[in-house]
């Protein structure tokens, strides 16, 4: 077997520091619990992350169940995480005490591990406007895959800020990859390489490692003797997990 095709995501247990398993049973039924705490961008954070560890564990063929828990019904979160392409997340209330036996995970901002149940925990770190402009989430939502992007470039280990500088060139970026695309898609269809597609997985079961599965689709975009139909397939393969609607473009005017 190869090495891209073992279940092996392996996150940061918050709680003792240590790499553990994000699915010890690979076919049982993973629960993914985010905690919003209140309703801002590191909030939203919060349920991105969720999104990602959900799409990544079942890439490798995990049964997920994705649950939000809040201290209040916010529908304005959940509005924003639809509109940040997040997949819609059962709400804690509803909990089924059948589906109490299901290995859990926690995604959770710092400072929240000591009230969270069993489970290890993905820690997520604030994100922070530009004071100088401070924006509300709404203002943030106006380019909601450029935010997606913007926040899948930085390790969720460290903080964000979010100024216009920083979402401006995060939809520059989608710009020209959604042309890329667009682009190579006209080309004869090639498979993706297969040292590609093992870069990709060893940095996405690395701790959900995501600036460094962009830095893959940035080689395979500018790499010399790659054919574009491979390029094509590449970044489709990889936007399973990025949600970024890279192949939007296709069929239109390039």
């Amino acid at each position: 077997m190869s090495a891209y095709a073992r279940p092996v995501l392996r996150i940061l247990d918050a709680r003792t520091g240590e790499p553990v398993p994000a699915a010890p049973a690979r076919r049982g039924l993973t629960r993914v619990q985010a905690h919003a705490r209140r309703l801002d961008p590191t909030a939203l954070r919060v349920l991105l992350t969720a999104d990602l560890l959900v799409r990544a564990l079942e890439l490798g063929g995990t049964p997920v169940w994705t649950i939000l828990t809040s201290p209040r019904d916010h529908p304005e979160l959940r509005t924003a995480a639809t509109r940040l392409a997040i997949r819609p997340f059962e709400d804690a209330r509803d909990l089924a005490s059948g589906l109490g036996e299901s290995q859990a995970v926690h995604v959770a901002e710092r400072g929240s591990e000591s009230a969270l149940g069993e489970g290890p925990v993905v820690r997520v770190e604030a994100v922070t406007a530009d004071p100088a402009r401070p924006a509300p989430l709404p203002a943030l939502l106006s380019d909601p895959s450029a935010l997606r992007l913007a926040l899948l470039a930085v390790a969720r280990d460290r903080p964000v800020r979010l100024d216009p500088a920083v979402l401006e060139d995060a939809a520059r970026r989608l710009a020209r990859w959604r042309r890329a695309v667009a682009g190579w898609a006209r080309r004869p269809s090639r498979p993706v390489p297969g040292e590609v597609r093992e870069r990709l997985r060893a940095a996405w079961e690395d701790d959900l490692d995501l600036p460094a599965v962009l830095g893959v689709l940035g080689d395979v975009e500018s790499a010399a003797g790659v054919p574009d139909g491979a390029r094509f397939e590449t970044f489709v393969y990889a936007d399973r997990l990025l949600a970024l609607d890279l192949a939007r473009d296709v069929g239109g005017p390039v």
